[in-house]
């Protein structure tokens, strides 16, 4: 053995250089095979309508304390706007399940980016708060949609070693949108007001006709049209094995629910409100420019769970940022300083915000063909209607406590998510039914 392992290694010969390095490149990149034209047109389809939804959604919390100032509201009534909205996105993306399993995923997709277009450009021309809360209510329905059907899109169109990532990249879309708003707002919003801020929310109309010209309608769901598999009792969700996972997968939506929007839709008036109101007392500028680094960081921390969660995956990733997101909202919430505040944004982007990426994967392969898109749109959007009411408890709160204590709340729910999400089963590498 000695004398085995002393013997001088010959060098490679140029044209075995060349063969090793070529196979060495050939194994660095052989997963793109698996990943054909129509898989990255359908995933172009849905971060382009994710990004565009997040948009028109996310402009209302960045023109919150503006409207609260013009028509003289009160924190609570702000609140009632958001609350107002969830509901009608909890009801749209649960009604978008079965109205996807009747005209197919692509289609729904297109009726729902529909909706939102056309109700963000209205919201803009309202005069009062019932006005504007009618507005953003139908909003609501067409931006609950999209989330879902996108999943449904993506789980029964790629690959299966694939399909985390790919949700993952789905969801991060959201970041974006959550970007581009920011950048809007702080354009916008001081020089034209808050109306043509909402008023840019119809540019998303122009996707549909991309979407039906390029995207394939879902493989599986054609499959399971063809064989009259998709008649089937949507209560089959709550039953047998899989009542247990329906039922501890929306306590898990909700949990993670309530810490987000609770967060999220009052982090903009946090960070702008002065320090005597409990905010911590910048400009909307400085607070905008504040929130960009953090979604930057959420688009990351969407995309990287998707890598960690294929390999690693679902539950043990979930638990991990939603337990870093628990330490990072409290000391957020803290804090007054504006280099502290630039420091600890991107880890709330990534780790809040990115925790999300993992409710695709692990509802996608919960429940079967038949049934995916009731039992998606339901144990996600169950999450959002129980949250609805988060941003008014939050604007409730801060009457007392001010808006930095009230925020500091939201933490304790993704601490208790990170226990639930063990009471669910492992789905990496599921093939779908």
């Amino acid at each position: 053995m000695l004398e085995e392992s002393s013997r001088p290694v010959r060098p490679l010969s140029g044209n075995e250089a060349d063969a090793a390095t070529t196979a060495t490149s050939e194994r660095k990149w052989e997963w793109r095979a698996d990943i054909l034209a129509k898989h990255w047109w359908a995933l172009a389809a849905v971060v382009l309508g994710n990004v565009l939804d997040a948009f028109d959604v996310m402009v209302y919390a960045f023109a919150l304390t503006t409207i609260l100032h013009e028509w003289n509201l009160t924190t609570l009534q702000a609140g009632f706007l958001a609350t107002v909205s969830l509901l009608a996105c909890s009801i749209g993306g649960v009604l978008s399940g079965p109205v996807a399993d009747k005209i197919g995923r692509k289609r729904s997709i297109v009726v729902c980016i529909a909706v939102f277009t056309t109700f963000a450009g209205l919201s803009a021309f309202t005069q009062n708060l019932t006005q504007l809360a009618v507005t953003r209510a139908v909003l609501g329905l067409g931006w609950g949609g999209v989330w879902t059907v996108s999943v449904l899109l993506i789980s029964e169109s790629w690959p299966v070693k694939h399909r985390g990532k790919a949700l993952s990249v789905t969801q991060a879309g959201w970041s974006l949108g959550y970007i581009a708003a920011a950048v809007a707002s702080t354009v916008v919003l001081p020089a034209f007001g808050w109306r043509i801020l909402f008023f840019l929310g119809v540019v998303p109309g122009l996707l549909i006709f991309w979407i039906i010209r390029h995207v394939d309608e879902s493989p599986l769901y054609l499959k399971a049209r063809a064989e009259s598999r998709m008649k089937a009792d949507y209560l089959q969700i709550f039953k047998g094995d899989m009542r247990r996972s329906t039922l501890m997968m929306c306590l898990i939506s909700t949990l993670t629910m309530c810490g987000y929007w609770g967060l999220f839709t009052w982090l903009p008036g946090y960070l702008s409100l002065p320090i005597e109101k409990g905010g911590a007392g910048l400009s909307i500028a400085k607070s905008s420019g504040f929130l960009i680094p953090a979604m930057t960081a959420a688009w990351f921390g969407n995309a990287f769970f998707g890598v960690l969660a294929d390999r690693f995956g679902r539950r043990p990733v979930f638990a991990v940022y939603v337990l870093v997101s628990c330490v990072m909202i409290y000391l957020l919430s803290s804090v007054r300083n504006e280099t502290s505040l630039l420091i600890l944004s991107p880890f709330v982007g990534f780790f809040a915000a990115g925790a999300f990426a993992g409710f695709g994967p692990m509802l996608s392969e919960v429940f079967p063909t038949s049934c995916r898109g009731f039992g998606v749109g339901f144990c996600y959007n169950f999450g959002r209607g129980i949250s609805a009411f988060a941003p008014a408890v939050i604007g409730l709160l801060s009457e007392w406590y001010g808006i930095g204590g009230a925020l500091s709340i939201t933490a304790g729910f993704y601490l208790l998510a990170a226990g639930a999400v063990f009471l669910v089963p492992e789905t990496a590498g599921k093939e779908l039914e």
